[in-house]
């Protein structure tokens, strides 16, 4: 099953029913919380029934509903990055489900909850049967991190909380961070790696490929955001 001919769009609403996505061996799961229009997704392995949730960000409630969605426990909270709208509910969902937590190591200590795993670029993280690339992309904060998972039924399918969205990088206007780290990192570590069928799953809003994005690289490297 490809993303051709199922039903997941990648658009979800405020208050509303979760996405999901199933693939062969893993189901995704896309839930909109919070005021900022979070994006947090549950992933399943569907042979093992182990779960993994990529960031808490607000909403603690609909989060924990999710997870008792995806069939049971929660074993991994992974956070994108250190950002305050990312991690609202992170202390509320540990607490509740036991889950170890997960971070980009320079960003790991500016986590509400202690962090069991940081983690680099080259890393992997893990979910059941499921193994998950860390890919580090500096210039939205020091740690961010996105998680590449490579269906080998399919494309790949990549996390990239708030460093790529459809028509751009992320924010690099505050003090600290740097377009030029982002844009970077953005090509050489995901456009020069992953082809134009990878689907991406941005922390805000919908979801895009790299094909439909990447004729804009240029733009928006002249552009300077």
């Amino acid at each position: 099953m490809n993303h051709h001919d199922d039903t997941y769009t990648g658009h979800v609403t405020a208050g509303g029913p979760a996405g999901v996505r199933e693939l062969p061996a893993l189901t995704i799961r896309k839930l909109e919380v919070g005021g900022f229009g979070n994006n947090a997704y549950l992933l399943t392995c569907r042979s093992t029934g182990a779960q993994l949730l990529v960031d808490a960000a607000a909403e603690p409630e609909r989060l924990l509903e999710l997870v008792s969605a995806g069939g049971g426990g929660l074993d991994t909270v992974v956070t994108t990055h250190q950002h305050h709208d990312h991690v609202g509910a992170l202390a509320e969902v540990v607490a509740a489900t036991g889950a170890r937590t997960v971070a980009g190591a320079d960003d790991a200590d500016a986590l509400p909850v202690p962090v069991d795993v940081r983690v680099s670029h080259g890393d992997t993280v893990t979910v059941g049967d499921v193994t998950l690339d860390v890919v580090h992309l500096r210039g939205h904060t020091p740690g961010s991190i996105a998680l590449a998972y490579g269906d080998p039924d399919g494309h790949t399918h990549l996390f990239t909380g708030d460093s790529l969205f459809p028509g751009g990088v992320g924010n690099t206007k505050n003090p600290g961070q740097s377009f030029a780290s982002l844009i970077e990192d953005v090509t050489t570590r995901v456009f020069d790696v992953y082809d134009d069928d990878t689907w991406f799953y941005p922390g805000h809003g919908d979801d895009s490929t790299l094909g439909a994005e990447r004729p804009h690289l240029d733009e928006w490297r002249a552009r300077g955001w």
